[in-house]
Order: structure tokens, then C-alpha cells, then sequence
């Protein structure tokens, strides 16, 4: 079928009932190979914003389970930001590099512009910029783009300097002091985010240990930072003082965190801990986690500012990112008061800004 034919492809949007969620929506079109989800966790704040990811899911219940839990956390990196902005994210089941197409991506579009406006996507992984101004082509509701009045562009480095404010943080509370410099820090994951952190973590004089499935990617970071390769699973082993996952959720787990040798985890990846009793484990073994919808706020932050129509965007994303900063040094302070995990206090702190809000 030509691109042209497609054009006139309506997708298929049927709502599954939740109990958890506002909304979430089944998108398919099976004559441009497109299944995928929108789930919209919470409009309190404002117009549900999250991105787009694109993935080789096993099947739809995981690429469902992943959807949930993306579109949740986003409600709480959309408040830890303070952003008028409530939850939402999307995925499609598919290869990327292989099974993307225009036709794909704007049949999917059509489902996000039938929302209304309650949804508002963006670049996640296997997406791109030119990828967002395809789905431009058939909604409105739609940021990261790389021109246009208030186009953001690619959130990838806000989202890294973010993660690398987080870092130094997290160094301040655990170390003692926020200079990175002979750290030892194994990051997980060499995609758009972790590339741009590792050289952030380098020129600091950090010591890398970096891990990717694409073996290309690894090379290069050991060329251009002077990093160290290992294999994928023996990251969790490395010792080292700081371990920042960039790359897929959930890898904080009861298998992984015994054989964590680090004092402190902040990274990229979205949903890090499998289950909320991990950050008991992680905690019970003297290891401090920076949340992971604090530490990589940068990015929503950034494509915030196309959603909402700023103007002298630069001065606010850093105003935003100093705030931001701010929020996760003042809630370790609070949890090392509390003797509790700062996971614990990032969720409680977000429900008090949730609350009050939907009470209004």
C-alpha cells in the first residue's frame, strides 16, 4: 500500500476500562501494522503530557503494563516540575528501525487529535524529531519539534542535564560533596540521554563504565569518553560509586540490587524500581536512589515549554531546571530526616501537590 492510500486510514480506538486511570485507549490499524496504546493517567493539572515510545513489545499486555506505569509516573514528573500539566503517555508495538513508516505514525496521529486536546505527545524512545513532525502532519497535539514558533526541539539534553544535576545531588547527600570528579559511574544505556549525560559525566572527570545492546554505540563511548565496556548484565556487579540507568524501566529489582556495588542510583530511565518494596531493598543496603521522575524531568520540562507557547524559552527551561534541582535536594534532605526512602517521600510529595488541587 502507498503512503498516499494509507493517508485515508482511520484507525480503530476502542476504550479499555480502568480502574487506575482516567482513560486508555487501544489504537489499531492493521492495514499500516500499527497496535498500540494511549493511556491517560490523571488531567488534574492540566492536559495529560507524556511521550511516545516505539518498541519490539512481546505483547500487547506488557506494552500495556508499560503504558500504565509510564503514564502514572508522568503525572508525578509533570508535578515534581510543576508544570500545568497531568499524565499521559503513549506506545506503539514494533520495531522502529524496521516497522515505522509514515503511514504508521499518522494513522496514530489521528488517534491522539480525536482526544481533543488531552493528550499531548512528544519524542520517547525509538522516536525522533522528524518522526513528531509526521504526526504534526495529522495533529495538533503534538511537541518536540525541531522548527515552528515555539518548537523545543529534542528533549534529549535538557533531560541528561537533569539527570546530571541529579547526580551531583545525590554525590552531595551520600559523598559529602557534589564534585563528580574520579567517580567511578556505570551507566546503563547509550541512547540519546545516556550519550549526552555520559559526556556531561566525563567532562566533570568522571570514570565510565557504560553498557548498551547496541555494540556500535559502546565502542564510540569508549573512544570519545574513555570509558570502559561491559557486558549487559554484568553492569549491576561493576563496582563503582554511582550506577545511572538510562535505559529501560524496572531494572531495579530483587534480582539486580544484591549485586549492586554503588552507594547511589540516579539515572535516566523511566519507572527504575519493578515494584515499590525495591526501594526498601535499596535502601536496606545503604544505597541512596535519587527518583527517577525527579532526576529526568529535564525533558518534559523542555517540550513544556512548546505546549505551553513560552517565549524566551532558554531562561525559562534553566529557571525550571534550577526548581527542579531544588525538589530533589529538598526531598533527600526530608528523607534522611525521616529515616525513609526517598522514593517514599518523592510519592508522598507529589500526592500533597496532586490533592489539593483536584480539591479545588
Amino acid at each position: 500500500m502507498t503512503d498516499q492510500v494509507s493517508q485515508t486510514i482511520q484507525p480503530t480506538v476502542t476504550e479499555i476500562a480502568t480502574d487506575s486511570h482516567q482513560a486508555v485507549y487501544r489504537v489499531e490499524a492493521p492495514e499500516v501494522g500499527l497496535t498500540g496504546f494511549i493511556a491517560l493517567h490523571s488531567t488534574t493539572r492540566g492536559p495529560a503530557a507524556g511521550g511516545l515510545r516505539m518498541r519490539p513489545y512481546a505483547s500487547e499486555a506488557e506494552a500495556l503494563t508499560d503504558v500504565l506505569r509510564l503514564s502514572e509516573g508522568m503525572s508525578y514528573k509533570n508535578a515534581a516540575a510543576d508544570l500545568p500539566l497531568g499524565g499521559g503517555k503513549a506506545v506503539i508495538l514494533g520495531d522502529p528501525a524496521t516497522q515505522k513508516s509514515p503511514a504508521l505514525l499518522k494513522s496514530f496521529a489521528r488517534a491522539i487529535e480525536g482526544l481533543g486536546g488531552s493528550y499531548w505527545t512528544a519524542e520517547d524512545m525509538g522516536m525522533t524529531t522528524a518522526d513528531m513532525a509526521i504526526l504534526r502532519s495529522e495533529a495538533q497535539y503534538v511537541a518536540g519539534l525541531a522548527d515552528g514558533a515555539f518548537a523545543s526541539g529534542d528533549p534529549s539534553p535538557v533531560t541528561a542535564r537533569g539527570v546530571f544535576n541529579a547526580i551531583r545531588i545525590g554525590a552531595k547527600h551520600r559523598f559529602g560533596s557534589d564534585d563528580l570528579a574520579g567517580k567511578r559511574i556505570t551507566v546503563q544505556g547509550l541512547g540519546n540521554v545516556g550519550w549526552n549525560l555520559c559526556g556531561m559525566l566525563a567532562e566533570a572527570g568522571a570514570k565510565l563504565i557504560v553498557t548498551d545492546v547496541d555494540a556500535a554505540r559502546v565502542a564510540r563511548a569508549v573512544t570519545n569518553f574513555g570509558a570502559e565496556a561491559v557486558a549487559l548484565d554484568a553492569i549491576y556487579g561493576v563496582e563503582a560509586d554511582i550506577f545511572a540507568p538510562c535505559a529501560i524501566g524496572a531494572i531495579l529489582n530483587a534480582r539486580t540490587i544484591p549485586q549492586l556495588k554503588v552507594k547511589l542510583v540516579a539515572g535516566g530511565a523511566n519507572n527504575q524500581l519493578e515494584e515499590a518494596r525495591d526501594a526498601g531493598l535499596l535502601a536496606a543496603r545503604g544505597i541512596l536512589y535519587a527518583p527517577d521522575y525527579v532526576a529526568n524531568g529535564g525533558g518534559i520540562i523542555n517540550v513544556a515549554s512548546e505546549i505551553l507557547r513560552v517565549h524566551n524559552t532558554g531562561p525559562w527551561v534553566a529557571g525550571r531546571l534550577q526548581a527542579l534541582e531544588a525538589t530533589m535536594d529538598s526531598l533527600l534532605t526530608r528523607a534522611a530526616r525521616e529515616g525513609k526512602s526517598p522514593a517514599v517521600i518523592a510519592d508522598r510529595m507529589m500526592a500533597e501537590m496532586l490533592v489539593p488541587m483536584a480539591a479545588e
